[in-house]
């Protein structure tokens, strides 16, 4: 009789992840689409030079041929994609408005490389132009950041294409962007919060709220005088008009606060005609982020459930194993090492900023590695696990062998069997297979519901074709890291007492904070200048404190998948392979691609 253990699919674990997962895109489309007034459309064009553009379409059901709509032409900023957009997407189309939010060249689904065709913005008012249920001459454009630059150089190249302009976070004359005067852009709302990042490179004045004083922003309100924030200058008839606003947040925070997208809402009712008189408080657009958060949760609840199904089918069940007794440190050695495991991260973070030309130099974008930013994060990956594991091993060849310790003990090798390499590449496909589970889930939402898995500006996108043969070109990399991370923290840094293994949910806590509280730190210290009304701790380093935020609920998931896998398996290879899949799926779904394919 056969006696082995019958495997459920549904279990407990998995049904709450596909509810969270459906449930709540479908949740978040009837936010987005305002319960069927308003249709969304994954849209794709052709742009300059050949380049296919990719942007969603919100288009008003009162929108036709025979009663023709305002257009607003919204554009994210750098390495953020379509549905950044998607909080001025929902409040503008709820309105009345058809909003097209585009991909920027070589983000997202739009062609590389990043930079091309002005980035995109051209093609993209020129695209929503041709729609003939948008009225042509009552347009705006609205741009978050480099989307304010992309704008910015649309208007100037079609100074007759639109009537309105909202730049949030962004400036006129950076990077490619013509400089403003008394005429250019025309009608515009300038909303810049009082704690952005980068108000020394766009309007020269390091401390954001003194833009006011500056000559480039007064020349641009065609006045002498300081620039009062919410006093109307100009005038709107002839299309002269310059407004401030100030909300106090930080430069990513303006599309994801009820401030920055209520002064956007405030603009287009004075700006445009055919708008809906729905109060500017009146804001739905924070529900569907909820929801895509949820989504995403319920994700991070499938990872754990596919494996925790797959461990008990015949195939894998070998995997299943108790970790072997603990050898770690302990005591005054352990926190000395939870602390140097906390500052190493964020010593070589700044230094990979600092050091790595990702113009000519190591971070260059190649065939290969062709995203900039996902080289400086991938050379410092690297760097922080090879300074781990020299650190590692001389703990181990001078203290922890004295103690009887072996590589079994931390999860690397079986017990006088030493490398299992069918084990290990077992736990590569289980990993591989858990992974396109949840990719074939995130495909599936994508397709039913136009919503991602997000929350603010930590997010996952489904890859298409090029940007899966991207992340095989980042595996390896990231895959050598996080089997270094695994080793560190399930084998020097095991927390409790030989013998006293903690619970599951404590040694998961744990091992969360060691992976995130030094990140977590180090943001916090980076900006709390910023928020007492200095500059940031580390002035020139706007870009990669805003690269790091999304780093810190990135690592507390590794930490859970890690330590999880690791109770499950008794070794380090199935959550390392898992989350090595996992960071870079994130990284280069939401990364700018540089290099021209």
């Amino acid at each position: 009789m056969d006696t082995a253990p019958r495997t459920r699919l549904f279990s407990l674990p998995m049904i709450i992840g596909l509810l969270l997962i459906f449930g709540s895109g479908f949740l978040a489309c009837l936010i987005q689409t305002d319960k069927g007034a308003v249709k969304i459309r994954d849209v794709r064009f052709m742009g300059s030079d050949g380049k296919m553009m990719s942007a969603l379409l919100y288009i008003p059901k009162t929108a036709s041929k025979e009663n023709k709509a305002p257009g607003v032409v919204a554009i994210h900023g750098y390495i953020n994609t379509r549905e950044t957009q998607s909080g001025f997407a929902i409040e503008f189309s709820r309105r009345g408005y058809v909003v097209l939010a585009v991909d920027q060249t070589g983000h997202g689904y739009s062609d590389p490389p990043a930079f091309a065709n002005a980035y995109g913005g051209i093609d993209a008012l020129k695209y929503i132009r041709s729609l003939d249920f948008v009225d042509p001459d009552n347009i705006a454009l609205e741009g978050h950041s480099m989307g304010g630059w992309a704008s910015a150089i649309a208007a100037a190249v079609m100074p007759d294409g639109y009537k309105s302009f909202i730049m949030a976070s962004s400036s006129t004359g950076t990077f490619g962007a013509p400089e403003g005067t008394a005429t250019y852009p025309k009608n515009l709302a300038l909303i810049f919060s009082q704690y952005d990042e980068f108000s020394g490179l766009m309007w020269g004045a390091p401390v954001a709220t003194d833009i006011v004083h500056t000559d480039k922003l007064k020349t641009l309100f065609n006045t002498t005088e300081s620039i009062v924030p919410e006093r109307l200058y100009g005038s709107i008839e002839e299309g002269t008009s310059r407004i401030l606003y100030q909300p106090a947040l930080i430069h990513p925070r303006v599309y994801f606060s009820s401030q920055g997208i209520g002064h956007a809402i405030d603009w287009l009712s004075v700006t445009l005609t055919g708008g809906k008189d729905i109060p500017t408080s009146d804001q739905i657009w924070y529900w569907k982020e909820f929801f895509t958060f949820l989504a995403l949760a319920g994700m991070i609840i499938l990872l754990i459930a596919t494996g925790r199904y797959l461990l008990d089918t015949d195939f894998f069940r070998e995997l299943k194993e108790d970790p072997m007794a603990q050898k770690s440190l302990s005591g005054i050695k352990w926190w000395i090492s939870a602390v140097l495991l906390s500052v190493i991260p964020v010593i070589l973070y700044v230094m990979a900023w600092a050091k790595i030309d990702t113009k000519e130099g190591l971070g260059k974008a190649r065939f290969f590695w062709p995203q900039q930013i996902t080289n400086t994060v991938m050379f410092w990956a690297l760097g922080v696990a090879l300074v781990s594991l020299v650190l590692f091993l001389l703990w181990h060849l001078f203290a922890a062998r004295k103690n009887a310790a072996d590589f079994s003990n931390y999860g690397v090798t079986w017990k006088n069997e030493g490398l299992k390499w069918c084990k290990i590449w077992k736990s590569f496909v289980m990993a591989a297979l858990i992974i396109f589970i949840a990719h074939l889930m995130l495909s599936f939402s994508q397709t039913l519901f136009k919503t991602d898995f997000r929350f603010w500006i930590f997010s996952f996108k489904a890859l298409d074709t090029l940007h899966f043969g991207i992340t095989l070109g980042y595996l390896i990399p990231f895959t050598f890291y996080c089997l270094v991370l695994g080793l560190i923290i399930h084998g020097q840094m095991r927390p409790g007492k030989p013998g006293q293994p903690l619970g599951i949910a404590k040694e998961t806590i744990v091992n969360v904070l060691l992976l995130t509280a030094g990140l977590a730190i180090a943001l916090a210290a980076h900006y709390l200048p910023l928020f007492s009304g200095s500059t940031l701790l580390l002035a020139e380093a706007s870009l990669p404190g805003i690269v790091l935020i999304p780093f810190v609920p990135m690592f507390a998931i590794l930490g859970i998948i890690m330590t999880y896998y690791y109770r499950k398996t008794g070794h380090i290879y199935t959550g390392a392979f898992i989350c090595a899949m996992f960071i870079v799926w994130q990284i280069v779904s939401s990364q700018a691609t540089h290099y021209a394919f």
